[in-house]
């Protein structure tokens, strides 16, 4: 039951994230695929700032299971995984480039997971 309302609240998180992603990042004169593209490369900023890895590595790493990175994310990673995502939304509408960001947010995920395994304790 935790697991669903944590998968649930990520992806409420990623609406918010993506909508700051069309407002800021995304010309109105680019193709879809560039577009999508572009939504990939944010997706991938949270993946590396938490995991270490983007999502094709993951999946090159792993190619015996089906889904992806976030499938098999622990519940503590889920909930840093919503956070960050809220962070990045902020952070990209103050015009934060994409390698401070990540930066920031990687030092985040590692102090939050810090704090999350020792409540678990």
């Amino acid at each position: 039951m935790k697991w669903n309302i944590k998968r649930e609240l990520t992806k409420t998180n990623y609406k918010i994230h993506t909508e700051a992603i069309k407002r800021n990042l995304i010309p109105k004169e680019l193709t879809k695929e560039k577009i999508n593209k572009i939504y990939a490369d944010e997706a991938d900023v949270l993946n590396v700032a938490l995991f270490g890895l983007t999502a094709s590595e993951w999946r090159k790493n792993n190619s015996n299971l089906s889904g992806n990175i976030r499938d098999y994310a622990t519940l503590n990673e889920l909930i840093c995984l919503s956070n960050l995502e809220s962070i990045n939304s902020v952070m990209i509408d103050d015009d934060i480039k994409q390698k401070n960001r990540l930066i920031k947010l990687n030092k985040i995920a590692i102090n939050q997971l810090t704090i999350l395994e020792k409540v678990d304790r």
